[in-house]
């Protein structure tokens, strides 16, 4: 029978039962996040019992797994062994991956001012290794978050499909937006344009979602393992992946503002992005994924995405200043709006 909690057995241990009775005796549950929960089987192997099925599919899923596990990158990625279903509730058997969390909380890590080094090597360390992998086919046919079709559908560019994203994203909730942001429409077509223009560059895996839980290190501080996919997972830009990792690296600490535009600022010297590609694109971020938890100032990635919109720079018209480099600097651009 279906796991059941009831006054005396909550369902984890429920769960834990129905896994035992597989033959998995030394089983214990080891993570819980949005979309389920995960269990150690044993054997390198886990469970993670699923909350809510994934808008694209498992099948989809594990095929886009399989895409990037086939290439030799220097950390693991996750692939789908099994797939059940036990009464209605989505079972999914995966390989377990090495490695802990670089922080086990995003949201509420307190950070210093100064970025370790560390952290910033194994950043560039993932960001090089995704960006290696090219995008696929399946990869295209992946929805992200809160949308109803998948990315690419009906276009043949990651930056115009970007664009219609935005369209589409704003009229869910826009108003919610427009009441936060002055000339909030004027914004969004800036974001439109800009990203339209972008030159057509190199499709490569996006994890979309790299956030310090999702980066497992070994002992010595190097990444191993790359999980939970999903959230923006799709084939892209891969200045798109670090855009976004900048922006999101730290969103809630003391000096979130500070370590945005300084991780920007690096990603631009180190992986070769214009500045201004970065921050078009952490516009449309925060476009698309302003009312996925929330409306209103009681939501923080809601009010997250208001503060980013306010001092981006792409989105608000202000110039972004180049450096000395061939145009590629953002020295003082960056300051306060990437």
């Amino acid at each position: 029978m279906k796991p059941t909690p009831s006054a005396d057995v909550p369902l984890s241990e429920a769960w834990l039962r129905y896994f035992a009775d597989r033959g998995h005796p030394g089983v214990r549950r080891i993570g819980a996040g949005v979309e389920g929960i995960v269990y150690r089987l044993g054997g390198g192997r886990v469970a993670k019992v699923w909350s809510r099925r994934p808008a694209v599919g498992f099948e989809l899923m594990r095929e886009v797994y399989a895409d990037i596990a086939q290439h030799q990158l220097p950390f693991s990625t996750p692939e789908i062994l099994g797939l059940e279903h036990h009464e209605g509730v989505p079972v999914t058997y995966e390989r377990e991956l090495p490695g802990t969390p670089m922080r086990v909380d995003s949201a509420h890590a307190a950070y210093e001012r100064e970025l370790p080094t560390s952290e910033l090597d194994a950043l560039l360390v993932v960001l090089r290794g995704l960006a290696s992998v090219p995008g696929t086919e399946a990869m295209r046919r992946l929805t992200v978050q809160g949308d109803d079709r998948p990315l690419w559908q009906d276009h043949d560019s990651f930056c115009t499909a970007l664009a219609a994203l935005v369209a589409r994203a704003v009229a869910r909730n826009g108003a919610a937006l427009a009441a936060q942001i002055p000339e909030f429409e004027a914004g969004v077509e800036r974001t439109q344009q800009a990203l339209r223009a972008l030159p057509h560059g190199p499709v490569t895996a996006i994890h979309g979602d790299l956030v310090p839980p999702n980066i497992h290190l070994d002992a010595s501080g190097r990444p191993v393992a790359l999980l939970d996919f999903g959230f923006y997972t799709t084939a892209g830009d891969p200045a798109f992946e670090a855009a976004a990792t900048a922006a999101i690296w730290d969103m809630y600490g003391p000096h979130a503002e500070e370590h945005t535009a300084e991780l920007t600022r690096i990603f631009a010297d180190e992986l070769g992005y214009p500045p201004s590609t970065l921050i078009a694109y952490q516009a449309a971020y925060a476009l698309t994924t302003y009312d996925l938890f929330g409306l209103g100032d009681a939501d923080g990635h809601f009010r997250w995405c208001v503060r980013q919109l306010r001092r981006n720079t792409v989105f608000r018209a202000s110039p972004v200043i180049r450096g000395a480099s061939g145009g590629q600097g953002c020295r003082a651009g960056c300051a306060d709006g990437c």
